[in-house]
């Protein structure tokens, strides 16, 4: 080993720092900090749009005094870590370490916004695994498919920052066994897609039921991204997918339940805005603006001239000074097919084209959202709601709830004794079609369109929600932690996709439902109950290991006859931090 090469290696050990943790979206560290934030021990970095890069978890500052020569005191501030509530503190949540640090850091109006000086971060490695007897199950988890059998996904990485530019390279390879299993005929004559029928009209959506015949491998860029920012200024092109607005399991416009997709975005991050010359907080500001191309699943049509579609988005949130912990913000989609002219939308906010109907892929689909986030740390409560349409427009003057979708959900945290915390998580999801369009047709749903027929998802899986994309869902989940990681119970209620059950009745007269309709549709909704336990431990304190079992009964109606699965789902995590 070279001299080079002893002085980087001896610099990366002990030049560390708890400078700042950033963390992957869903992992165990970045809700351990979710949970923290509920008291206000940590802030939260993110308003409305949050990805890997933009989740850089601090502590807050905690009150001090310090002696003065005359023997009085002065009240300062100091980082803390806050430890009584910090009860992982002897726990390796990741480390950033220092590489290089300059002597004497530059000082001007352009360096002050950079981080001067090189870090890194190492994610991982982190090896997934889980294992469904019946059905496929799972979500939130990128691009592995947790199709029935077994399914494993590795994942690591490596990032880099110093002065302002972020280079993260955090790929996902999976492996999914991918056997078959029964699927509701009756709804969806493919065992594939979710292609399904409303009468005689057969409508579409790129979600797939199940990749082809046999097992397969995936490589997926991940959280891979390229990264320049100043002060709060940034810049970025990779394959990180934002997650949209509040919701803890089913946001409506931006998970990681998909594959990631190539995206450039140029925004400002949680920014302070202070009024020039008073220096008076009128709170933070956060923005982004995203161009990015989805692709088409192998099992959704033969057309190779429609698998490129755009994505033009938009997010924008306010947290005022002036009522402490609440955030309101919007987000804003545009999806098209992949032509120059529809950059345009990019910079649209609610105005949407007079299209014709010519399905010629000049015709475009917007969903929009609006969100409140409020958080109250002195006992620990936030409450959030999310309200949603689909091809919304600033002159529409028809029912304000058409094509309309909401989630609300609250979570609680929950002192006990013996150094142990809990935290309470509810919410629900209803993204149902509204009910005018049992006058006006059939409506497919939130993340399908008539004409860009694929829908909103990438790679046959949804951007959204996993669970309940055309129906509805409930969570509530109870959380125990404990210095060495924590246990969890939780029930989950969801039907994937009522609409294409409420869609037999669209247009139909009212006897209709003494005859077939009813015979053959009534209560055919598929259903899934979830019961299930989680356990996390770490072992050592770098080493965390995570097991998971879930009960999902799976209830529907072929034609006539009742079907019932049994469902097994076990998950084990391990995953070690350097």
């Amino acid at each position: 080993m070279n001299k080079l090469s002893v002085f980087v290696f001896t610099g990366l050990f002990f030049f560390t720092g708890f400078l700042s943790a950033q963390e992957a979206l869903k992992s165990t560290e970045e809700e351990y900090y979710d949970f923290l934030s509920l008291t206000g021990i940590v802030e939260r970095p993110t308003l409305g749009y949050r990805t890997l890069s933009d989740s850089v978890w601090n502590f807050k500052e905690i009150e001090s005094f310090e002696e003065n020569s005359d023997g009085t005191y002065t009240k300062v501030r100091v980082p803390g870590k806050q430890s009584d509530g910090n009860i992982w503190k002897n726990n390796n949540l990741g480390t950033t370490y220092t590489l290089w640090q300059p002597s004497a850091p530059a000082d001007n109006w352009f360096a002050r916004g950079l981080k001067q000086g090189l870090t890194a971060r190492i994610f991982g490695p982190e090896w997934f695994n889980s294992y469904n007897t019946a059905a496929p199950y799972g979500q939130n988890d990128g691009a592995l498919w947790q199709g029935k059998g077994y399914n494993t996904a590795l994942t690591t990485g490596l990032r880099l920052e110093g002065y302002g530019f972020e280079l993260t390279f955090k790929p996902q390879i999976s492996w999914s066994q991918n056997r078959e299993f029964e699927s509701n005929k009756a709804v969806y004559p493919s065992p594939y897609s979710y292609t399904f029928h409303a009468g005689t009209v057969y409508h579409a959506i790129d979600l797939v039921q199940r990749y082809g015949d046999k097992s397969f491998f995936t490589y997926d860029w991940g959280d891979t991204e390229v990264r320049w920012t100043l002060n709060t200024l940034t810049f970025g092109f990779g394959t990180q997918n934002p997650w949209l607005g509040p919701a803890y399991l089913n946001p409506m416009l931006g998970s990681n339940n998909a594959p990631g997709y190539f995206k450039f975005d140029a925004g400002l991050r949680k920014t302070e805005v202070k009024i020039p010359f008073i220096g008076w907080s009128l709170g933070y500001i956060e923005g982004r603006i995203w161009l990015g191309q989805l692709e088409e699943s192998d099992y959704f049509d033969t057309n190779p001239d429609n698998n490129k579609r755009m994505l033009t988005g938009m997010s924008a949130s306010y947290n005022p000074s002036f009522i402490p912990g609440f955030t309101v913000g919007l987000n804003r989609v545009f999806m098209t097919y992949w032509k120059a002219e529809n950059v345009k939308n990019i910079t649209r906010l609610l105005k949407k084209d007079n299209v014709n109907s010519t399905g010629n892929g000049n015709d475009e689909d917007q969903k929009f959202s609006i969100f409140v986030d409020w958080i109250f740390p002195k006992i620990g409560f936030e409450v959030y709601g999310e309200f949603g349409r689909d091809d919304f427009s600033n002159d529409e003057k028809s029912n304000p709830f058409h094509t309309a979708i909401y989630t609300v959900g609250a979570k609680q945290y929950i002192p006990l004794p013996f150094n142990l915390r809990s935290e309470l998580n509810i919410e629900w999801n209803n993204f149902e079609t509204s009910q005018d369009y049992q006058f006006v047709g059939y409506y497919p749903g939130y993340y399908s369109h008539g004409f860009v027929n694929q829908g909103y998802t990438n790679r046959g899986q949804s951007l959204g929600s996993a669970t309940c994309w055309a129906g509805n869902s409930q969570l509530i989940q109870y959380k125990v932690l404990y210095p060495k990681g924590y246990t969890a119970i939780k029930f989950h209620r969801f039907c994937p996709n009522n609409n294409s059950i409420y869609g037999q009745a669209a247009n139909t007269s009212a006897d209709a439902f003494d005859g077939p309709i009813y015979d053959r549709w009534y209560a055919n909704f598929e259903t899934y109950f979830v019961y299930g336990i989680e356990s996390n431990y770490f072992i050592f304190s770098d080493l965390n290991l995570d097991a998971a079992f879930n009960y999902v009964y799976i209830r529907h109606r072929n034609y006539s006859k009742w079907e019932s699965v049994n469902n097994f789902n076990m998950q084990i995590m391990i995953k070690y931090n350097l």
